[in-house]
């Protein structure tokens, strides 16, 4: 029993990274692969059997594992964040949930034949998208900035909001059917809200004076707030049973939103913890599926989700988006993109198990109802979103946007002439100084290491598609290439070369950096050629060519300038560099450096 037991969470973590590295690579959602897995190992194979492996542990592991999850979600609900995204957005969140809800419970009952109260459940339960799902189905689709804005902070704002609603209403579903009595069960969850209220709330405010006042110290911190974490759960349940979750949701809210707070380290430390539990979860859910009542459910479930998919997120949309600058194609493909997530799964899982241990019985098995759901809806939006984008003019791809590494003059010069040509850029800064100095001067900027779990978090590469590496630093040129080589494409990569470039390549000539990336400008130009220049009054200046003034005649009175890229006759940027050989023609612009005369 033991051996077995070692043998399967060892195979789950490894199966999970596997899942997770395949599903970056192919830019997928990891969800699919996770599915694909458990199905596989379980109910076709009958390796895997999460029953008879764990046993009478299963229940209590799943819902710690489900109250890890939520709390790490909870954390993200920050309302100063939400502040800024309350028109669609927001509308989407009341008003779109609202119409979700509602007609997915009329489905449910129609076509399952589930009793209206976990009817209602199951609708809440499949509101919840979440980041998981809809952050690389973004980076596949590539739509335009303010369709990916829109679905992004829905994804996340809808992820704990969405989990709270199951956890009270899964509340009031399990005290109404032990207590048929309305006012009886109206009284009773009221009173399990108070208490799961009060307990997660004291605990979070406990944990936020701890971490504000450093009472723990910095090594400890992720591992005591995990202990408040599971405190709070137990704690919760041993007063009223099933209210821990929702004690761990509220707790986790109120952590985000306590001033001077910091949790930045912790959310780092549980979103590792959390992708780990999730991944593992699912794992489990899906080998636990029983397949046996599929041909039952198979024609009300591909009912159900073509109309969860062409009749309610459509008619969600189109009253959300009401008297919005949104026009009607933008609204399609927003209404076309609506992927359940794996947070709606482990909530089904952990509630089935519930309903089990309350003996409530319904015609279908709620876990298999959303793993249906989930599949239909991500694989339907994984397959033909992409397309549908190109198809009405909505993919970003080809509009290039550039993340720039450094926030020196130099950085910024380039910046602001990209910019002002209609691209859209993001400076990234390490220094306080050169980031306040590209804000004053109208650039975004990131102030941060940019390949940091805290870049991870709050980097925001929507409508990015191109580096720009413009440090002095040879090594962070490099581990930014690296680092965002697979996001962007190879050809999509360019770093400045510097002077210690060569030392640092002499040092180490078995590492073949040059490969990495292309070198911009050339050769011989390097950043701190263009600095020094810079600081002599040197300037950036844009020539256009003519059939009078062509190529030849501009290299031939402009010996001492140093191209840094063009723009042709469709305003696409080209850049001059080491492994570039342009020709640049009619119409052409030239964007160079050019040395003040001696």
């Amino acid at each position: 029993m033991s051996e077995s037991l070692i043998i399967a969470l060892g195979s789950i973590v490894v199966i999970s990274l596997l899942c997770q590295w395949l599903a970056w690579w192919i830019r997928l959602p990891a969800i699919l692969f996770l599915l694909i897995s458990g199905i596989v190992l379980g109910p076709i194979l009958g390796w895997f059997q999460p029953d008879k492996i764990f046993s009478h542990l299963l229940t209590p592991l799943v819902e710690v594992s489900v109250a890890i999850i939520l709390f790490e979600g909870s954390l993200s609900l920050n309302f100063k964040k939400i502040k800024g995204h309350l028109t669609i957005v927001g509308n989407l969140l009341t008003i779109g949930v609202l119409i979700t809800c509602v007609a997915s419970t009329f489905l449910a009952h129609w076509l399952f034949g589930l009793p209206y109260s976990v009817a209602i459940l199951f609708a809440v339960i499949i509101c919840v998208s979440g980041p998981t799902v809809i952050t690389p189905l973004l980076r596949t689709v590539k739509p335009k900035a303010n369709i990916a804005n829109i679905l992004h902070w829905e994804s996340i704002i809808i992820d704990p909001i969405g989990a709270l609603l199951a956890v009270l209403t899964f509340n009031f579903v399990t005290v109404y059917f032990l207590h048929p009595s309305l006012l009886e069960s109206i009284l009773l969850f009221a009173l399990h809200v108070v208490t799961s209220g009060i307990i997660g709330l004291m605990v979070g405010y406990f944990c936020g004076i701890v971490l504000r006042r450093g009472w723990l110290p910095e090594y400890l911190q992720n591992v005591g707030v995990l202990a408040f974490v599971l405190f709070a759960f137990t704690f919760g349940n041993y007063f009223e049973e099933g209210s821990g979750l929702l004690s761990v949701t509220l707790m986790g809210i109120l952590l985000a939103n306590m001033k001077e707070t910091h949790i930045e380290d912790i959310l780092d430390f549980k979103e590792s913890l959390s992708i780990l539990l999730i991944s593992g979860m699912f794992l489990i859910l899906a080998a636990r599926i029983n397949f046996d009542n599929l041909h039952a459910v198979i024609w009300p479930a591909i009912i159900f989700v073509a109309a969860l998919q062409f009749i309610v997120r459509p008619l969600s949309v189109f009253l959300c988006t009401l008297k919005t600058t949104l026009n009607l194609k933008e609204k399609i493909l927003l209404a076309w993109i609506c992927p359940r997530g794996i947070v709606a799964a482990a909530i089904s899982a952990i509630f089935t198990l519930r309903l089990q241990h309350y003996h409530i019985t319904t015609n279908s098995s709620l876990v298999l109802l959303t793993f249906l759901v989930i599949i239909g809806t991500v694989v339907f939006a994984s397959f033909t979103a992409k397309p549908l984008a190109r198809w009405l003019k909505l993919s970003a791809e080809g509009h290039q946007g550039f993340l720039i590494v450094g926030a020196n003059p130099l950085a910024r010069k380039i910046a602001k002439v990209l910019q002002n040509n209609g691209f859209q850029v993001l400076l990234s800064s390490l220094t306080w100084e050169n980031a306040q100095a590209a804000r004053m001067e109208g650039l975004p900027v990131f102030y941060g290491n940019p390949v940091s779990s805290h870049a991870d978090r709050h980097l925001d590469l929507i409508g990015l598609d191109t580096l720009l590496a413009l440090t002095s630093r040879p090594d962070l040129n490099t581990l930014v290439a690296l680092h965002f080589k697979r996001e962007f494409g190879e050809n999509n990569v360019f770093s400045i070369k510097t002077n210690s470039f060569e030392k640092e390549k002499d040092d180490k000539p078995s590492t073949n950096i040059r490969n990495k990336y292309t070198i911009l400008f050339g050769e011989n130009v390097t950043f701190d050629v263009l600095n020094d220049l810079l600081a002599q009054g040197a300037d950036i200046k844009t020539t256009k060519l003519t059939e009078e003034f062509n190529w030849g005649n501009y290299q031939s009175t402009n010996p001492d300038s140093i191209k840094l890229f063009a723009f042709d006759n469709k305003g696409k940027i080209h850049f001059f560099g080491s492994d570039v050989e342009l020709k640049p023609d009619k119409d052409w612009q030239i964007i160079s450096l050019v040395p003040i005369s001696p």
